[in-house]
């Protein structure tokens, strides 16, 4: 399975005739494609140019007499097999600037109803024109309002461009974004889980903490978020229609045990915070009511609505300032 888009660095010398003849000839071949120049003036000193498969995807090129760029979501020719791959932030800023110019402009042309979203389509484009996941990241969004159940597309993509608008992620974008995944079937548990750490964030930056995401450790482990000398886990239970628990608080209990034998049992100082945004208002109701613990402590847990409403309790000593923006409402 191919990761997030990223691009192939040529050192290279290339000309308009090896362009046609050691990429175009060859997808064209195998896909049939068309060979277009671009949408955006390129970097100065390059020449670019489109190549549209009839099976949708879509690469870009760009070289000058020093090197080249390629990114696209289709079969690397086979010119290009032996090149470094650089992520937008890796490659040369004109470059990524041009390249991002020119697949936002196929992603509103594709998905009309993203292009209000300006920072979480520039955000996600690693995944949104991934060779694998493209359909299922932006089914996600799409269909599935971005893995809140209870809300319309609409409120769950403004919640998260408001929150990715702010660029608190930004230094982070491309681990982020990876984490949504690029295969091709909607996972949706999987995805839900993370935009659990996507909600996180927020939590931790409406209290005004800074953060590291996906933190390495000597263990072997990566955590979720480093928030100074402290260590931060995160997981989103289902609700218990969707697995073996039949009740909300056995369904929080048994999320937390899950985690209480892998990462938090070697890291035992980490805090744990619980995303239960995909509980329903009811469920929801009698987690608040009960205020279990989970099995750790300290822990967090909450549930986060798209309208901006965050509510939730702390278990445990937390170093953390996070409790006075819990059973926050809307702004």
């Amino acid at each position: 399975m191919a990761g997030p888009v990223r691009f192939r660095y040529s050192p290279d010398r290339w000309t308009a005739g090896r362009v046609h003849d050691a990429l175009y000839q060859p997808l064209d071949a195998k896909f049939g494609a068309a060979l277009s120049g671009p949408w955006f003036r390129p970097p100065g000193g390059y020449e670019a140019r489109r190549l549209s498969m009839d099976n949708g995807d879509l690469a870009l090129f760009c070289w000058s007499d020093d090197d080249a760029y390629w990114i696209g979501n289709t079969e690397t020719p086979e010119a290009l097999w032996r090149t470094d791959k650089r992520t937008f932030e890796e490659a040369p800023h004109e470059m990524s600037r041009w390249a991002t110019r020119e697949l936002l402009a196929q992603l509103d042309e594709e998905d009309t109803w993203l292009a209000e979203y300006e920072h979480l389509s520039w955000f996600f484009l690693p995944v949104f024109f991934s060779k694998d996941g493209r359909e299922s990241t932006r089914s996600f969004f799409r269909d599935h309002a971005g893995g809140f159940p209870d809300a319309d597309r609409d409120e769950a993509l403004a919640f998260y461009e408001a929150l990715l608008s702010t660029g608190v992620l930004d230094e982070h974008r491309y681990t982020m974004a990876s984490k949504l995944g690029t295969s091709d079937g909607v996972d949706l548990t999987r995805m839900q889980a993370t935009m659990g750490e996507f909600n996180t964030a927020k939590l931790l930056a409406d209290a005004g903490h800074d953060f590291e995401p996906e933190v390495e450790l000597g263990s072997g482990h990566a955590l979720d978020f480093q928030v100074d000398d402290i260590l931060v886990e995160v997981t989103r239970p289902q609700p218990p229609r969707r697995r073996s628990i039949n009740s909300p608080i056995g369904a929080l209990k048994a999320t937390g045990d899950a985690k209480t034998r892998d990462q938090i049992a070697i890291h035992g100082n980490a805090a744990l915070f619980v995303d239960c945004s995909s509980f329903p208002d009811d469920d929801w109701a009698r987690i608040l009511g009960e205020r279990p613990d989970v099995g750790h402590e300290p822990a967090v847990v909450f549930r986060m609505r798209p309208d901006g409403t965050t509510e939730g309790y702390v278990k445990g000593t937390l170093r953390l300032d996070v409790e006075r923006v819990l059973d926050q409402p809307a702004t």
